[in-house]
C-alpha cells in the first residue's frame, strides 16, 4: 500500500510539473483566419440602421436556406458549416440590431462567415 502511494504521488508530481510548462503553449500557435480580409467588414462600415438591418437579413435568409438545402446538406464541401455559422451570426446580429445596438463583432462574423459559404458553393 505504500508502494502505491509514493507512486501514486510521484505520479501526480510529474502530471503536475510537466502540465503548467506547456501549457501557454497550445494557446500561443497559429490562429486560423477564417476570413480572407482582416479588419472591419463593409457591415459595420454602413451607418444607415435601415439599410445595415436590410442587409443583414439578407445574407441571414441566404445562409438559413443553403443551411436547409439537401444539396449543400449532404455535400462534401463545407458549405453547410458556413451556412449554419453565418445563420447563426447574422441571426445574432439581426437580434443586436433590433435593440438598436450595433455589435461589431457578430456583423464581422455574420459577413465572414456568409463569404466563406458563398466561397466553397462556387
Amino acid at each position: 500500500m505504500k508502494r502505491c502511494s509514493k507512486l501514486l504521488i510521484s505520479a501526480t508530481a510529474l502530471l503536475l510539473a510537466g502540465s503548467t510548462g506547456f501549457a501557454a503553449d497550445i494557446i500561443e500557435g497559429p490562429v486560423a483566419d477564417y476570413c480572407r480580409t482582416v479588419g472591419t467588414s463593409n457591415l459595420v462600415l454602413t451607418d444607415n440602421t435601415v439599410d445595415l438591418t436590410t442587409q443583414v437579413v439578407k445574407l441571414m435568409d441566404e445562409s438559413v436556406a443553403v443551411a436547409n438545402s439537401p444539396e449543400w446538406i449532404h455535400s462534401s464541401r463545407p458549405v453547410f458549416v458556413w451556412a449554419s455559422e453565418a445563420k447563426v451570426a447574422c441571426g445574432m446580429a439581426y437580434g443586436y440590431l433590433k435593440t438598436n445596438y450595433k455589435d461589431e463583432d457578430t456583423l464581422n462574423k455574420c459577413e465572414c462567415f456568409h463569404d466563406r459559404m458563398v466561397e466553397y458553393m462556387n
